[in-house]
């Protein structure tokens, strides 16, 4: 809902406020206030000038050179383009100096022709082309009514406004109209206001007929308005329906709509002679058509309501009129019509046609029953002072069925919801601000009029009382609980596998659940049975995944397609099995994926691409600082490379894998080059293990290389846990520093050299302890695994 102040002002002095100011009490009293433009931004030296002359251009076909009045000592020349400049206009002139949005304009030279300013469009002012009268929205604007030249346009046009876009939520309907937020700025600033009013009486007898064949409307009422002169609106009200929004049309169509926009009650102008005398309220028949005023054929059926003439329909109730009624230039007289729909009607009529009007917008939230008079009678005097005419009686056929009620709440719900210890005087001053009349001591009645549906339960009154007395008011205080809170193990481990990772250099992801038959059968070495959507939005997320590391993959290749190189990412999240006739099974994993550099230092002329040692050095940092003990085996996986991947076990059991993918895969499927990845079981993750201080060692350690000779089958891992078992507890440290193949050792043989760290933290450690040590460790390599010590 759009909002002028200017035209707010109008009703209750808001002068002194800035449109900022006003919007953020809006907003403190409960209504969001989503933006506050100033028309006038970034315009300025802008005024009404007459053209005097307009000759072509002697040099350019499509440009005339003009002399313009613009109130000053002298006519100034400006070259123009718009095909629709003439002698005798007055038009909207910017002058040298002048701004305009985006564009400041200076005196120039035109092929040749001097030109001091521009005679400007209202596209040019920033006007929207939907809101610019169709002869001039390829061309500049020219004024219909008498205006002084010189005069400021920025004045002439209202631009000198703010615009105040509410966003509302669906039960403030009420503020769907300035009436409603005309009490509500009056509640919030507690200032007098005047509302819209109307008083018509006629004793000129009508023709018109009104019959109610249907339930969803029970209160219908009309007023034939003869000899009708249609034009162009006022500048006044043309100014305020841009405002809002609206496009000017002409006077009679401007009124109706400037009075929905005032009073929130929809109306519709029928052309009198095109409509006949009688109005028949009715469903649809299944079939039945119609066009409606944006030209397009309506096919209908029986849950939608209509007008009609008596045989065929001339409006879609509550929605959208008719073509063959509609008021045009030749129209003379009219039928008003302002009637109370069905909600629920005309929200389904609506939904199904996809046709959706700022009508049917209020109808569908329920309008006033108690202003359906009242904005007949206003739109009518609007349009005889607008086009003259004459109005004849009221037609009036239902009833109104006024929504007002009562609410009963007590003085102590509402200070026990709002933990306070307001008085009655204090209650009943905020609620009579929002226009609520109340009764009553202790226990309130309050009276609820038409125009507030919202409120329905002692809850909303409370509401009403908080809101209005400032929600930066309420007292504040914490619960009276012993309870404390904790972090569940599961989310304690995933802050802490997010924070290494993240530590490690990567950055999170977050990718889909659903996706492709083809996606969710990759990287499944067991080919788990596939969850799907019984009825996807596409084949592109029909599936749920079965790993995490597909998604991963479109995401780095979304990454490099837009020049990011080096990519390096991980994500926590559900993958899905199917578990027989049960909901289907659901694990939580952790994955990264790796291609490109993983360092570039340029300065130091560093640059470490990524490979499988990068990725397994991730995976180890991952489980070394969540105090696991894990180790790697050869394997061969789906998509994966034969040679270049290894699976993760965790007390013997397979918790997850690290490797790279299989280049037919990276290339073919995803368009990468080289790319690395891993995955694991999260639960798997999970630790009971003890993080404990030690003392700094005191005493010196000792450090032994073993280079191994054995075969190249043997994975160093096994080598790795032999030797820890047969070393004793003086061994504190041991890693792998280099692994060889070539001459010197057999062609089915490699060597592994390993560094042995000894230590005893209460004493210095003796060679012949080390040695004794040592030997065991060659022995026990010797027998398990056939090794020899490399001289």
């Amino acid at each position: 809902m759009l909002l002028s102040k200017k035209w707010l002002n109008q009703y209750i002095d808001v002068s002194d406020l800035s449109g900022e100011a006003l919007g953020d009490l809006i907003t403190k009293n409960g209504i969001e206030v989503e933006s506050v433009t100033s028309r006038a931004e970034g315009l300025s030296g802008i005024v009404v000038g007459h053209v005097l002359s307009c000759e072509k251009h002697p040099e350019a076909d499509k440009l005339n050179v003009t002399k313009v009045d613009i109130g000053e000592c002298e006519p100034v020349q400006i070259v123009c383009g718009a095909p629709n400049v003439a002698a005798g206009q007055h038009v909207i002139v910017a002058k040298v100096g002048a701004r305009l949005p985006g564009l400041k304009i200076k005196k120039a030279k035109l092929r040749g022709v001097e030109s001091q300013g521009m005679i400007c469009s209202l596209e040019e002012l920033g006007f929207e082309k939907k809101q610019i009268r169709e002869d001039e929205q390829d061309g500049i604007h020219t004024f219909r009514e008498d205006v002084q030249v010189g005069a400021d346009v920025l004045d002439l046009l209202d631009l000198n406004d703010e615009i105040i876009e509410l966003g509302l939520t669906p039960n403030r309907s009420d503020c769907l109209s300035l009436y409603g937020i005309i009490h509500e700025v009056a509640a919030i600033l507690e200032r007098p206001y005047t509302l819209p009013t109307a008083n018509v009486t006629s004793d000129v007898k009508t023709d018109v007929t009104v019959q109610l064949d249907t339930a969803n409307c029970p209160y219908y009422a009309a007023r034939q308005i003869d000899g009708v002169t249609i034009e162009e609106s006022p500048q006044w009200l043309k100014n305020i329906l841009i405002a809002e929004g609206v496009r000017p049309i002409n006077n009679i169509v401007d009124v109706t709509n400037y009075v929905m926009l005032e009073l929130g009650q929809p109306l519709h102008a029928f052309d009198a002679k095109k409509l006949g005398s009688s109005i028949v309220v009715r469903q649809a028949e299944n079939g039945e058509e119609m066009i409606t005023l944006d030209d397009m054929t309506r096919t209908l059926d029986s849950t939608m309501m209509v007008i009609t003439n008596g045989t065929s329909p001339v409006a879609i109730a509550g929605v959208m009129g008719g073509a063959n009624t509609e008021v045009d230039d030749t129209t003379t007289s009219i039928v008003l019509e302002s009637a109370y729909f069905d909600p629920a009607s005309v929200r389904k009529t609506s939904r199904t046609l996809g046709l959706r009007s700022d009508s049917s917008a209020r109808f569908e939230k329920g309008v006033d029953p108690e202003r359906v008079l009242t904005a007949l009678d206003r739109a009518a005097a609007m349009i005889v002072e607008l086009s003259g005419g004459t109005i004849s009686q009221e037609v009036i056929a239902g009833g109104k069925d006024s929504n007002s009620r009562t609410i009963e709440v007590s003085i102590d719900y509402i200070n026990g919801r709002l933990g306070m210890e307001l008085d009655r005087q204090t209650i009943v001053q905020i609620l009579e601000r929002l226009g609520l009349k109340v009764e009553g001591d202790t226990t309130l009645t309050v009276h609820i009029p038409s125009r507030r549906p919202d409120l329905e339960l002692p809850a909303d009154i409370t509401e009403e009382v908080a809101r209005l007395y400032g929600y930066n008011s309420l007292p504040s205080s914490l619960p009276a609980s012993q309870a404390k809170g904790y972090l569940p193990a599961i989310n304690v481990l995933r802050r802490n596998v997010r924070r290494i990772l993240q530590g490690a250099g990567l950055s999170q992801a977050i990718t889909y659940s659903l996706t492709s038959e083809a996606n969710a059968s990759r990287f499944d070495e067991h080919g788990s049975e596939k969850v799907r959507l019984a009825m996807p939005m596409s084949e592109e997320r029909s599936v749920l995944r079965t790993s995490l590391v597909p998604g991963l993959l479109e995401t780095a290749r979304y990454n490099t397609a837009r020049q990011q190189a080096n990519v390096a990412l991980y994500e926590t999240g559900r993958v899905y099995f199917e578990k027989g006739d049960t909901l289907p099974r659901e694990t939580e994993r952790v994955a990264g994926v790796f291609t490109g550099l993983w360092m570039d230092h340029r300065t130091q002329g560093t640059r470490i691409p990524v490979d499988y040692f990068v990725a397994k050095g991730v995976v180890d940092t991952l489980v070394h600082t969540l105090r696991l003990d894990v180790t790697y085996e050869a394997a061969v996986l789906p998509d994966m490379h034969p040679g270049r991947t290894a699976r993760i076990l965790k007390d013997g059991e397979v918790i997850g894998y690290v490797g790279q993918v299989h280049p037919a895969v990276s290339k073919d499927v995803y368009g990468l080059k080289e790319v690395y990845v891993f995955e694991l079981d999260l639960l798997a993750l999970q630790t009971s293990s003890t993080l404990l201080y030690q003392d700094v060692p005191r005493y010196p350690s000792v450090s032994r290389d073993l280079a191994l000779v054995l075969n190249r089958d043997i994975p160093a891992g096994q080598v790795e846990a032999t030797i820890k078992q047969a070393a004793g507890p003086l061994l504190i440290d041991l890693s792998v520093f280099d692994v060889y193949t070539g001459e010197n050792v057999g062609e089915h043989e490699k060597s592994i050299a390993f560094s042995l760290k000894y230590q005893d933290p209460t004493r210095t450690l003796q060679d012949e302890e080390v040695n004794a040590s040592y030997e065991k460790i060659v022995e026990a390599v010797k027998v398990e695994h056939g090794a020899e010590v490399r001289a």
